[in-house]
C-alpha cells in the first residue's frame, strides 16, 4: 500500500519530468555519500599507476537506501540509467583533468635522454583523453557488475578477477594462443587507448582497443538492467 501512494506523484507525470526528478535524486546523492568525493580525491593519487577502482551502487544495497529509491521512482531501469550517466560525467570529467595534469608535470620532470612529447604530436591528444576514458569505462564496469552482484566485496572480487586475474591466467596458457586471446581481454584493450605504442598480435589501434573494453561493459550493462526489473531490490 505505501508502495502505492509512494508512486501515485509519478503516475501522470510527463518521460522528461521523470528524467529530470531521476537526475535530481541521483546527483544529490553522489554529490552527499561520502565515498563518492573521498574515491574521487583517491583517484588524484593512484591514476599515475593506473590502478582505481569504483564501485557506487552497492552501498545502496546493502544500506536499504535503493528500496526508498525504486519506490520514489519505480522506473528502476531509468534510475540506473541515470545513476550510471551522472557517475560516467563526474568520473570522466575528473579523470580527465587528472590525466592531462599527470601527462604536463609527467613532461616537465622528464629530463634527457628521456624522449619528450607534446600534446601535439601524433597520438598524443587521444592518449592523453583516453587515460579519462578508459577510467570511466572501468568504473562503468564495476558499477553494473555492483547491480547484479549487489555486495561490495563480491563486487570488487569480480572486477579484481576480470582486470587483474584474467590476464595472469591467459599468460599461463603461453604461447602464440595467449598472445591472442590477451589483446581481447578488457584491461588489455582498453588500455590501447592511451598508448603511443602499440603491439600484439593483432596490434589494435587505440579505438579498437577501446571498443573491446566498451563491449564487456555493453555485456555487463545488459543483464544488469534486465535483473534490475525483474528481482526485489
Amino acid at each position: 500500500m505505501s508502495a502505492q501512494a509512494g508512486t501515485a506523484p509519478y503516475a501522470g507525470a510527463s518521460l522528461e519530468t521523470r528524467f529530470r526528478a531521476t537526475a535530481r535524486s541521483e546527483w544529490i546523492k553522489f554529490r552527499s555519500v561520502r565515498s563518492g568525493p573521498a574515491v574521487l580525491l583517491a583517484t588524484a593519487v593512484i591514476l599515475p599507476v593506473t590502478a582505481w577502482l569504483l564501485i557506487t551502487v552497492t552501498g545502496e544495497y546493502t544500506s536499504g537506501l535503493i528500496r526508498g529509491t525504486f519506490i520514489a521512482t519505480p522506473q528502476r531501469a531509468q534510475v540506473i540509467a541515470m545513476k550510471a550517466t551522472i557517475f560516467a560525467a563526474v568520473v570522466w570529467a575528473w579523470c580527465t583533468i587528472l590525466s592531462f595534469a599527470a601527462f604536463f608535470i609527467g613532461q616537465s620532470l622528464l629530463s634527457s635522454p628521456a624522449k619528450h612529447v607534446a600534446i601535439g604530436d601524433p597520438g598524443v591528444l587521444t592518449a592523453v583523453f583516453g587515460g579519462g576514458l578508459y577510467l570511466t569505462l572501468v568504473g562503468l564496469l564495476g558499477l553494473f557488475i555492483g547491480v547484479l552482484l549487489r555486495r561490495t566485496p563480491a563486487a570488487l572480487a569480480a572486477l579484481f578477477g576480470i582486470l587483474l586475474v584474467s590476464p595472469v591466467a591467459i599468460g599461463l596458457l603461453g604461447g602464440k594462443l595467449s598472445a591472442q586471446l590477451a589483446e581481447f581481454l578488457p584491461d588489455s584493450g582498453g588500455e590501447e587507448i592511451f598508448k603511443l605504442l602499440h603491439s600484439g598480435a593483432y596490434t589494435l589501434g587505440p579505438w579498437q582497443g577501446f571498443a573491446i573494453l566498451a563491449a564487456y561493459v555493453a555485456v555487463a550493462a545488459a543483464p544488469a538492467f534486465l535483473l534490475v526489473r525483474r528481482r526485489d531490490a
